[in-house]
């Protein structure tokens, strides 16, 4: 382990959930951004750290360590909710009994609609008012 690996390790257990640049922006000039890319790419092939896609953007580090989970991320507020990967047993299960395929729930991200924003019915009259708000107050991500 590298005195740099180490850094963006510790920056990534640090944050919880990273981007890239949210793990350079931490570690506030220790290493440049393509140190972090390399390095998070090694971590992530030893088996340190994982990661997905919350946004159309670059990936979301996290460590390890912690419980397997994915991801609900709401399209209106950004609501973000980590979910026990156990909770997609049964579905696992369904794609390897149906498919013969074994999935990575841990590396999932679902998009959709939280209830705050009309998750029952986008086209409801009050739905754009209900997801302004719930932008304006700014749903916390929840954390693991």
């Amino acid at each position: 382990m590298t005195p740099q690996r180490q850094l963006v390790l510790t920056a990534v257990e640090e944050l919880g959930h990273a981007t890239p640049e949210q793990v350079r922006d931490h570690l506030a000039g220790a290493v440049n951004t393509s140190t972090v890319y390399r390095n998070l790419e090694v971590l992530e092939e030893l088996g340190l750290v994982r990661h997905t896609h919350l946004t159309d953007r670059a990936p979301t580090y996290h460590s390890a360590r912690g419980e397997e989970h994915f991801h609900l991320i709401c399209r209106a507020c950004r609501r973000e909710v980590a979910v026990p990967a156990a909770q997609a047993d049964d579905f696992a299960a369904h794609l390897r009994q149906g498919y013969g395929f074994v999935a990575d729930v841990a590396h999932v991200a679902i998009f959709g609609r939280c209830e705050d924003c009309g998750a029952d019915d986008p086209e409801r009259p009050d739905h754009a008012d209900r997801a302004g708000r719930a932008h304006e107050a700014g749903h916390p991500t929840q954390e693991h």
